[in-house]
């Protein structure tokens, strides 16, 4: 399968298709031919797509490489499954189907053996994987028999470490489940529909290497690996001496220091003085001149490095030309054909796009057209964060907001709201300028919050809407959260095309006739305090009796904007400046000393609080249980969407009121997006809207003549804890998969591994922002419930020595 673009490899793959990428100088398709070669398989069908052509004339008929090649292009995109039924005619026996764009030397044969021995209908040759986000997940048996798939999971969806390297052995009646020309993927597609009727399908786990040749970073560490890999050096030919190739009639003058392992194309010049230093790839009929070093680098052919330039962990592409007294940093690519003129210098991670020139005594910080993103994922567990002018720049979210409109509706609308302070506006305008570059049309909200924002979008029918704040305790971090168009957190798979999106830098662009104008709203607060109040039941008896409440919040917004709301519904409030210092333990010797009815700490983002009545604290969980037993009671709720790491004991809470428990992934949208199926309003306003939430409470409290000790009474005892383990992060996914195989009884596997026995049950969930597992732990009792963290932590530190 030969079709792909490499999109997050460009811009190696501007001008290439991916195949074509070379690894030593061989295009990295090369080693697969000879992969087949090598296992005695001659006929070969090749599936093309992008720039097909250039894969057609450097292969050919197959004939100088000893095989048989046929070529089936593709109009358009068909998936794996469509690419390789659009070779039907070569479809008449066993079948194994290579990726173009893998690097591997896993045994065929055996993996074939597999096959035939287990009567599978579909193989599918696995890899161990430390950290496997990025690739699909397959779950065995003992046996290898297949069990379930899991595409590109989230860390609290890893139950193994085994991903499908996309080798698979197949027989030709599993082409029946679909037809020639249908856009159809062997993952998505056609294997869950095999898994479903009961095809005898099966995992083979290869030893051998495997590596997707996916991104910059795996395309170096594929490089470093066959060089450190004695068993592998045989790809590279005869060495001239220990770790040192050198290709037919390449030069190297007097003087030149080499340190291996370093690999030398044919035909190529390097002159005296220069320095190889070790794990340095230099293509075939390059020049490389006087004085200039090279380390860890990967330079294509016919490229012109000139005297004393620097080259360091970087790619320079075909033809590309490094002019005297240049420096190239790490992970910087230069792209085809493209001129860095005389004492230049090209920043770490910097993407020089191809046919490109930099002028002479340049400094590029930047990507010269288009930039990929960080190596870690722009998006963590619930939102994007960072420090400002540092990871999240003004640059950057220019770019967001063009990806993000260009993504969900580059005609749309679109609210974007921040916090006050002015790093938050800063970041605010930035994303309005990259929304508006699309043509959308922006509606800005001054000085709102989260739940604001949420509400907002719904009120305005927009499209979307985005949320800036700062850190509670360091001003300096940054929090973006972005909303779809039910005022609901968008999904993973909505994160992932608005990185690929920033990767390549694919926006949809307007004319400058097409630019909206901005809609300033700078009192909505307002509409949002009167809708708040609209939804309380009690308003006349609340504005009777003034219940005195004392406030407080890490953001002066959120504060301010409590303050209003309580203010109007009637209450007295007295707000706390310095929250920070006097905390929930102090509103709550401030409730008992002032004979209050009531403390409220508001989260910096408004989305939810703690309560206080000065005897109680109740935040978290406890709250979380609280405000479900209040749906419950006044009927609200009769069906209770409920995070799946939450304690069990809520489902006594359910079944006294005839309601029931439905448990959601605790990821932040699948929660709001289940309530939001469900129409259920109240929960999600007591779970996400901090100051509603604050108003139904009260209203709750006032309406039944209650006060809040009263009702927590009925809430049932439970002994709950969170803890977490150290974990790196290329050991998670061994340690899940290990812990999945020892727990064949038992066990849940929804989000993390869940552990189960009569008395209470553990929760593993890796974490998705830190190298880190994170365990969630009931018990019918204390002791018990500490008697299991002591087991899980015993158990998984084990794991991890061993």
């Amino acid at each position: 399968m030969s079709g792909g673009i490499g999109t997050r490899l460009r811009p190696l793959t501007c001008d290439l298709p991916k195949p074509m990428v070379p690894i030593f100088n061989k295009p990295v398709m090369e080693y697969g031919v000879e992969l087949f070669k090598k296992h005695g398989i001659k006929d070969i069908a090749v599936t093309l797509y992008y720039l097909p052509n250039m894969i057609m004339d450097y292969f050919g008929d197959g004939s100088k490489f000893d095989v048989n090649i046929k070529y089936y292009i593709e109009e358009k995109p068909l998936g794996t499954g469509g690419s390789v039924k659009n070779a039907e005619e070569f479809l008449d026996t066993t079948l194994i189907v290579l990726s173009g764009d893998a690097f591997t030397d896993i045994d065929l044969q055996k993996a074939y053996e597999f096959h035939k021995k287990k009567g599978s209908k579909a193989t599918l040759v696995l890899k161990r994987e430390p950290n496997p986000l990025e690739y699909g997940l397959v779950i065995t048996d003992d046996g290898g028999k297949i069990l379930r798939f899991l595409e590109k999971p989230s860390w609290g969806e890893v139950f193994s470490d085994n991903i499908n390297t996309g080798i698979y052995i197949l027989e030709p009646e599993v082409f029946q489940y679909y037809r020639k020309g249908e856009n159809f993927d062997f993952s998505k597609d056609l294997f869950p529909k095999l898994l479903e009727d009961n095809v005898p399908m099966y995992g083979y786990v290869g030893e051998g290497y495997w590596c997707d040749v996916g991104d910059l970073k795996s395309y170096i560490n594929t490089h470093e690996d066959i060089f450190t890999q004695k068993e592998r050096q045989y790809l590279l030919g005869k060495s001239q001496r220990e770790g040192i190739w050198v290709g037919e009639g390449t030069i190297i003058e007097k003087g030149a220091k080499i340190y291996p392992p370093v690999y030398i194309g044919k035909n190529s010049i390097i002159k005296s003085g220069v320095v190889l230093e070790s794990y340095s790839v230099i293509g075939s009929n390059c020049f490389v001149g006087e004085g200039s070093s090279i380390k860890r680098s990967i330079v294509w052919d016919n490229v012109i490095i000139s005297n004393n330039c620097e080259i360091r962990k970087a790619v320079v592409c075909n033809n590309g030309r490094i002019e005297e007294g240049s420096r190239v940093f790490e992970e910087a690519v230069i792209g085809v054909n493209s001129k860095i003129f005389r004492n230049s210098t090209i920043k770490p991670k910097v993407k020089v796009w191809p046919h490109k020139t930099i002028e002479e005594g340049t400094v590029l910080n930047g990507n010269l057209v288009w930039e990929e993103k960080a190596a870690r994922r722009l998006f963590g567990s619930r939102n994007i964060s960072g420090i400002y002018n540092s990871t999240i720049t003004p640059e950057l979210a220019i770019k967001l907001g063009a990806s993000l409109a260009t993504v969900i509706n580059f005609e749309g609308i679109y609210v974007v709201n921040s916090d006050d302070y002015n790093l938050s506006k800063s970041i605010k305008n930035s994303i309005i300028s990259g929304i508006l570059s699309t043509g959308s049309l922006v509606v800005d909200m001054e000085e709102s919050s989260l739940p604001m924002c949420r509400f907002s979008v719904r009120h305005v029918k927009a499209h979307g809407g985005v949320h800036i704040r700062t850190g509670d305790v360091d001003r300096g971090l940054v929090y973006i959260e972005i909303i779809g168009d039910k005022g609901i957190n968008i999904d993973k798979g909505m994160e992932r095309k608005i990185e690929n999106t920033m990767a390549i830098e694919d926006y949809k662009r307007c004319n400058g006739e097409e630019i909206e104008d901005i809609v300033h709203i700078n009192n909505f607060s307002s509409i949002y305090i009167k809708e708040g109040i609209n939804r309380l039941k009690n308003i006349y008896k609340i504005r009777q009796e003034r219940p005195k409440i004392a406030i407080g919040s890490k953001s002066r917004n959120i504060a301010a904007l409590a303050e209003k709301f309580l203010k109007k519904m009637g209450c007295l409030v007295s707000v706390v400046d310095d929250i920070k210092v006097f905390g929930i333990d102090g509103l709550k010797n401030m409730v008992l000393d002032e004979d209050l009815d009531l403390g409220i700490l508001y989260s910096d983002d408004g989305e939810s609080i703690a309560l206080t009545d000065g005897f109680n604290i109740i935040k978290g969980e406890r709250y979380y249980m609280l405000s479900l037993l209040i749906g419950f009671k006044t009927g609200e709720i009769k069906e209770a969407i409920v995070p799946y790491n939450f304690p069990r004991i809520v489902e006594k809470i359910g079944s006294k009121y005839d309601g029931s428990i439905t448990y959601a992934k605790s990821n932040i949208s699948d929660l709001i997006g289940t309530m939001w199926k469900k129409d259920l309003e109240f929960q999600y306003i007591l779970n996400f809207d901090g100051i509603w939430a604050s108003g139904k409470i009260i209203d709750y409290l006032i309406g039944n003549n209650m006060v809040l000790n009263q009702l927590l009474q009925e809430l049932p005892e439970y002994f709950y804890l969170m803890k977490e383990i150290p974990c790196k992060w290329d050991e998670k996914g061994n340690i899940i998969r290990r812990l999945t195989g020892d727990g064949k009884a038992g066990i849940e596997l929804k989000e993390g591994i869940r552990f189960m026995d009569n008395k209470g049950w553990v929760l593993v969930v890796p974490d998705e922002e830190k190298p880190k597992l994170n365990l969630f732990i009931e018990g019918h009792d204390e002791e018990y419930a500490e008697e299991l963290w002591s087991k899980y932590h015993d158990r998984i530190t084990k794991l991890l020595k061993g």
